[in-house]
């Protein structure tokens, strides 16, 4: 699966550790060809193993028995979730490092990634430099290099940002998070993604994620697609466009965010035309995948593959279904309520009966992308 080798590739740039005495490990030998060594880790993993890399959780249910137990391969922070009451940088450090060291001590040893909101500066890390909101700013490449290397010195590798949503509609509340209502300015605006993730090199591939040093950090484009143009502003609503408005209006920002090499893109709480993004495969596959050669990965909003159901989680069998096949390659899982019916059984059972030879069990080469987070170290601090 060409989507799931690219996060592998991702990852394993950050895996500093040295080859284990005993056994040679052809992925852990830095220098083979990165699709060499993707494809040796690929054909060692389980399917349980695939899925947890594929899962992202939320920080206060993690822990380094998790981390190894699940074969977790991505923990955030929700908004204003902190280790502590005004944390410092090392506190931050140290639970980064804490739940690392759960992944390096896995049978693969595979390092995990830690995603924050990181909208508008550090802004969950206590004394960190605070900027204005999207919608009052005007100079971004700085303000993206200035958050990147306050996010590193946290321990941390990912930002959920920057948010492109086209706020057509100032009843909708998170309007403050668009840069503007136009969309050619929105599209200048993309101009923070190599403030975060570094300028991206002659050589590349055209949508190769691209992170490059360690000052920088992976970026993620938001929210896709058509967020900031639901009807009447309604937050999480349905977008009631043609295919052309809607590509003309809310698209042009992910066009060049992907020439410039973002490592990921967020789906959309948001329907468009009464279809959940979080399950538009003509979208995130068809057009973001194919047409537009993003390959990054794909990753869910904050409990959103639950909400392709109205009620949320009323039939969380389809959700994966859909949300898995429609492209979505990481999902991000909240809680983990009793630590095995959501995830050794229901994940991999899915995997099993839903994926046979489809997105999770098949190997590809990971040749595309060979540059994404280039020159990084990222399993420890």
């Amino acid at each position: 699966m060409e989507k799931f080798s690219v996060l592998l590739m991702m990852v394993m740039m950050w895996c500093w550790a040295s080859m284990a005495e005993g056994e040679y490990m052809l992925y852990k030998d830095p220098k083979q060809p990165q699709s060499v060594r993707i494809n040796d880790l690929m054909k060692r993993m389980t399917l349980e193993e695939k899925i947890g890399q594929m899962t992202q959780i939320e920080r206060s249910v993690a822990s380094k028995e998790v981390m190894k137990k699940y074969f977790i391969g991505s923990v955030l922070s929700g908004g204003g979730s902190v280790p502590s009451k005004q944390a410092t940088p090392e506190t931050w450090i140290n639970m980064v490092n804490d739940f690392q060291t759960g992944s390096l001590s896995t049978r693969l040893g595979i390092p995990y990634i830690y995603g924050i909101d990181a909208v508008h500066g550090h802004n969950n890390v206590y004394n960190a430099t605070i900027f204005p909101h999207n919608v009052g700013l005007g100079v971004t490449r700085q303000i993206g290099a200035a958050t990147a290397l306050e996010v590193r010195a946290t321990g941390i590798q990912y930002a959920f940002a920057p948010c492109i949503a086209v706020c057509r509609d100032p009843r909708w509340g998170r309007c403050y998070e668009s840069y503007s209502e136009d969309p050619e300015i929105v599209r200048l605006m993309t101009e923070i993604i190599p403030g975060l993730q570094g300028e991206i090199t002659d050589d590349s591939k055209l949508g190769a994620p691209f992170v490059n040093g360690q000052q920088k950090i992976a970026a993620c484009a938001k929210h896709y697609l058509g967020d900031g143009g639901t009807h009447l502003g309604t937050n999480e609503g349905n977008t009631i466009l043609d295919s052309k408005k809607l590509l003309s209006i809310h698209m042009p920002a992910y066009n060049d965010s992907v020439i410039k090499g973002v490592a990921t893109i967020m789906t959309s709480y948001s329907s468009w035309n009464g279809l959940k993004m979080h399950a538009n495969r003509n979208l995130v596959t068809g057009y973001l995948k194919n047409k537009l050669k993003f390959k990054g990965f794909v990753i869910s909003d904050w409990q959103g593959i639950d909400r392709i159901t109205d009620p949320p989680h009323a039939n969380y069998t389809y959700s994966i279904l859909a949300g898995i096949n429609a492209g979505i390659d990481m999902v991000i899982i909240v809680t983990i309520s009793d630590k095995s019916d959501l995830f050794t059984y229901r994940w991999v059972e899915f995997g099993y009966v839903l994926f046979p030879m489809g997105r999770i069990t098949k190997i590809e080469n990971g040749s595309n992308g060979s540059n994404a987070l280039k020159g990084q170290n990222f399993s420890k601090v």
